[in-house]
C-alpha cells in the first residue's frame, strides 16, 4: 500500500471514530479544509452503508459550496441509495419464501448447442475441470447448472452446524484460506502451487468469497461445485460479504444479474445465510471470518448453540455480527471499530478466549495482510488473506495455511497472477462505492 493510501485510511477511520464518539473532527496535519474532511467523511459512512449519516455529510458540503458539480452528483447518488434502502425494508415480510420456490430446476431444459460438459443429478470432476476452462476463457455455464449447485450446496451447508468441528487424518492436508473477493485467476494459482481439493487434500475458505473482485460468481460457483463434489472435503465459512447488504452495494448483486439473472443472486444469498459461522479444527483452532466478542463470558458452546438460521442477515449487533466483523487492536481491552460496525479486541481479549476454551490460536481473515498473514496477540491470533495485489492497488502478497495430521502451521505466500483487463467493482451499482 502506498503512503499516500495509508494516510487515507487512517484519516479516514479517526473521522469515523471521532464522529461515533461525539468527539470534535480530527484535522489532519495537512489542513484539509472541513469541507474535505467532511466528504471524506461522507464516503466512509457510505462505504460502511451508513448512509443516513452520508447523506447528512454530503447535504453540508453542497450547502457550503453550491457550485461543486462533484457534491451534488454524489448527494443525488446517495440521495438514491437511501430511496432504494427505504423501499426494500418497507416490502420486507417477516419470513420470506424460499428463493427455490416455484423454481422448476428439472423442467430447464440445455439447448443442443450448449458446448460444455453437462450433468445429472450429480456433480463430477469432469464437470468442474470443464467448468474452470470455460470460466477461464471468458465462458459461463448454463443457468441450470447454476441453479443446481447452489441448490444442493444450500441443502448441504444448511445441514451442518453452526461451528463445524473437523480433524486432518493421517496422510491427509487441509488448507485454510482467507478472503479471495472475486479474484478467480489468484484461486486458481493457489490450486496450481497447492493442488485441487481431493480425497486426501481438504480446503477450508474462510469468507468473503465474493464482491469487489469482478469474478466473484465464477469463484462461488467452483466452490460450491467442489462441496456438492466433496461434501466433507471442502468447508465454507461466511463472511461478512456473504450479506445483502455487501452485495448490494460492493458488486456481487450486479455481477449475478450481469451474467445471469436477478433469481441466481436470490437463491445465492438464501445459500450464503445457510453457510456455517466457524470451523473447529482438531480443537486447537478456531477458524472465523471476523473475530472475537465484546463478552468475556462467550465461549465455544455458545457458538455451537447459536441457530444462525433464525437470522438470515447478521445486523448490527449480535454473536454473528461480532463473528464476522470485529478484528484485532495491538492496545489491550476493547476499542471501537475503524470499520464503524463492530469492534476491536485486544491481545488480553485473545489470551482469556483461547485459555478459556482450550486453544491455541484463533485464525481469521478480513484484513489485508501486506505479507498475506500475520501472526499477532502474542501467537494467538492469526490473520489469512488470500487475495494477492488487493482490487488491483494494494501491493499486497496472498497468503494461505497448510496443515497436516500433526496440526503444525505452515504459512504459503504466494504473488498475484495476471488476469483479463476487468477492473474490480465493474459490477458495482454505486459510483460512490466504487471510488473506495
Amino acid at each position: 500500500m502506498t503512503r499516500s493510501r495509508r494516510t487515507s485510511a487512517i484519516a479516514l477511520r479517526r473521522i469515523l471514530n471521532s464522529r461515533r464518539m461525539g468527539l470534535p473532527l480530527w484535522m489532519p496535519r495537512r489542513r484539509w479544509s472541513l469541507i474535505r474532511v467532511i466528504s471524506r467523511r461522507a464516503l466512509a459512512n457510505t462505504a460502511i452503508l451508513n448512509h443516513r449519516e452520508a447523506l447528512k455529510d454530503f447535504k453540508a458540503v453542497v450547502k457550503r459550496e453550491p457550485n461543486n458539480r462533484d457534491a451534488k452528483l454524489k448527494l443525488a447518488d446517495c440521495e438514491k441509495l437511501v430511496r432504494r434502502v427505504e423501499f426494500e425494508k418497507a416490502i420486507e415480510v417477516g419470513d420470506p419464501p424460499s428463493a427455490f420456490e416455484d423454481l422448476d430446476i428439472d423442467s430447464m431444459a440445455v439447448d443442443d448447442g450448449y458446448d460444455g460438459v453437462r450433468i445429472g443429478n450429480e456433480m463430477t470432476q469432469e464437470f468442474i475441470d470443464d467448468m474452470i476452462e470455460r470460466f477461464k476463457n471468458g465462458k459461463k455455464i448454463h443457468r441450470k447448472y447454476v441453479f443446481q449447485i447452489i441448490k444442493a450446496v444450500r441443502d448441504l451447508v444448511y445441514a451442518e452446524p453452526t461451528m463445524v468441528e473437523i480433524g486432518v487424518e493421517e496422510g491427509n492436508k487441509l488448507t485454510v484460506c482467507g478472503d479471495t473477493h472475486g479474484q478467480f485467476f489468484d484461486l486458481l494459482e493457489i490450486f496450481r502451487r497447492n493442488g485441487y481439493p481431493s480425497d486426501k487434500h481438504a480446503y477450508l475458505f474462510n469468507g468473503d468469497f465474493v464482491d469487489r473482485g469482478s469474478w466473484s460468481t465464477e469463484i462461488a460457483l467452483v466452490l460450491y461445485a467442489y462441496k456438492w463434489l466433496r461434501p466433507n472435503g471442502i468447508f465454507l465459512n461466511r463472511g461478512n460479504h456473504e450479506t445483502d447488504d455487501m452485495n448490494k452495494a460492493y458488486g456481487f448483486e450486479g455481477e449475478c444479474k450481469a451474467k445471469y439473472n436477478e433469481r441466481v443472486f436470490k437463491v445465492f444469498s438464501e445459500s450464503f445465510s445457510a453457510l456455517p459461522l466457524a470451523t473447529l479444527i482438531g480443537e486447537k483452532y478456531l477458524v472465523l471470518h471476523g473475530g472475537l466478542f465484546s463478552d468475556d463470558s462467550i465461549s465455544l458452546n455458545d457458538i455451537r448453540k447459536l441457530n444462525r438460521h433464525n437470522q438470515r442477515q447478521p445486523g448490527q449487533q449480535g454473536l454473528m455480527m461480532e463473528m464476522l466483523w470485529t478484528d484485532p487492536q495491538t492496545a489491550p481491552g476493547r476499542g471501537p471499530s475503524k470499520r464503524g460496525v463492530g469492534l476491536q479486541f485486544g491481545p488480553d481479549i485473545t489470551k482469556r478466549f483461547c485459555e478459556k476454551n482450550g486453544l491455541e490460536a484463533i485464525i481469521r481473515s478480513h484484513e489485508v495482510r501486506m505479507e498475506g498473514y500475520e501472526v499477532e496477540h502474542d501467537g494467538r491470533c492469526i490473520t489469512v488473506f488470500s487475495a494477492p495485489k488487493y482490487c488491483d492497488t494494494t501491493e499486497n502478497k496472498g497468503a494461505y495455511i497448510n496443515l497436516g495430521p500433526e496440526l503444525k502451521l505452515n504459512y504459503q505466500v504466494f504473488e498475484a497472477v495476471p488476469h483479463p483487463p476487468i477492473k474490480p467493482m465493474a459490477y458495482a451499482q454505486n459510483s460512490l462505492l466504487s471510488m473506495m
